[in-house]
């Protein structure tokens, strides 16, 4: 059996209400912050430089303090998840699989996502862990998340420089997904074609979990 180890943002949780409520904390129209972090993925920076573009030398851990005291926080709720979530991932499961959800995220959505009970095994941030991707010292703590040997994790994620090369430098099995602006962007390119599997739906790793 295999171990699934699913990214967040743009792979079960849908980005709109982040950016969204960054406009409105920013006090600029939601368009404008969208149409920013188009410009950077497609030139493949890290979209939080649209913030940065927005307000340069803005300090992000600063701001995510000052939203939370200010009860304008992160906040992830069931209509975030994408459509398929649920269902795949309780499929998974129920065929005997470990079904683990890991991404760049703060420790607060950590806590987030676990109060949806969603169907898996357990579920990490690099905010909890202090090592993001594309780090190799995330997928090496992966691996001793999951404890399972690398060659048995199949790693999903959207974003071809953080989930797909990083992964598979270090002996993981690696699922693209065709999903949010990176994955639209990179689909067909070296970079998510050096993916194992490429999937246009979670539902789809059930037809590659044996």
């Amino acid at each position: 059996m295999l171990t699934f180890a699913l990214d967040i943002g743009e792979t079960i949780v849908r980005d709109d209400r982040y950016w969204a409520s960054w406009a409105d904390w920013l006090n600029v129209p939601h368009h404008t912050l969208s149409a920013l972090v188009g410009a950077v993925v497609a030139q493949g920076r890290d979209n939080a430089d649209a913030l940065r573009l927005l307000r340069p030398g803005i300090d992000l851990d600063a701001e995510y303090a000052a939203r939370e005291a200010a009860g304008r926080g992160e906040r992830i709720e069931e209509a975030d998840l994408y459509p398929d979530v649920r269902p795949a991932l309780a499929t998974l499961r129920a065929a005997g699989h470990r079904v683990l959800i890991a991404g760049n995220q703060t420790a607060r959505v950590a806590e987030l996502l676990r109060a949806l009970n969603l169907p898996v095994d357990g579920i990490a941030t690099s905010g909890e862990w202090g090592v993001a991707k594309p780090d190799p010292r995330f997928f090496a703590r992966l691996a001793d998340f999951a404890q399972a040997p690398p060659a048995q994790i199949v790693y999903i994620g959207d974003h071809p420089a953080n989930d797909i090369g990083p992964a598979k430098a270090v002996g993981l099995l690696t699922a693209h997904i065709l999903r949010g602006p990176w994955g639209h962007l990179w689909a067909g390119q070296p970079e998510a074609s050096a993916a194992d599997w490429q999937i246009a739906t979670l539902a789809d790793l059930a037809t590659i979990s044996s």
